[in-house]
């Protein structure tokens, strides 16, 4: 096992998670501001689960993203 590779490939999987989660939730919250569900003043309540189980790994982040 290479630290170095193992090391890239956490970072290259992480960017992927990062980018890709923020594009769905700015999609879900504009989609519902449009249609009222949110009046834009809102903090949102909001939960990340990683799940490696190959290697025993299954933490939870809990957070809230503030609109305003």
């Amino acid at each position: 096992m290479n630290e170095d590779t193992v090391n890239m490939e956490i970072r290259k999987f992480l960017k992927i998670v990062g980018v890709t989660s923020q594009r769905e939730v700015e999609h879900a919250i504009f989609k519902a501001a449009e249609s009222g569900k949110l009046n834009g003043s809102e903090a949102i309540a909001v939960k990340m689960t990683l799940d490696a189980p190959a290697i025993g790994v299954n933490h939870c982040i809990e957070g809230k993203i503030a609109l305003e």
